[in-house]
């Protein structure tokens, strides 16, 4: 398992965000639907090819995986305060494959063996 979770995050983090920056028009659609200033769409963009990307570099895995935790969070806030109920499933089970990579990446940082 532990060679398949940070492959799969990285390809959900660097297309969601990939999908942003090039501005195709579901999303788009969707942070104008959100009331989210444009501005905001690149930079949550920028933040998931990065974070993506980043959890590549050991040294700062940690606390990109906790960096992409917080992401996910505010993606969960927004299906759920946005009654999307799909969208919040899709959004729970990423926060929830990050939340076990952090767990990883947090045993492996003390020494320990991966979990998982």
């Amino acid at each position: 398992m532990d060679k398949l979770i940070t492959p799969l995050i990285t390809l959900i983090f660097v297309a969601s965000g990939s999908a942003k920056l090039l501005g195709l028009e579901f999303e788009l659609a969707a942070f104008e639907r959100w009331g989210y200033p444009l501005w905001f769409m690149y930079l949550t963009g920028v933040i998931e090819v990065v974070g993506g990307l980043t959890l590549w570099v050991k040294r700062l895995r940690l606390i990109t995986s906790l960096g992409l935790n917080c992401v996910m969070i505010g993606a969960m806030a927004t299906h759920l305060f946005n009654a999307e109920w799909p969208m919040l499933g899709a959004a729970t089970v990423i926060f929830a494959l990050t939340l076990v990579n952090t767990w990883r990446f947090k045993n492996i940082s003390h020494g320990d063996k991966p979990v998982g």
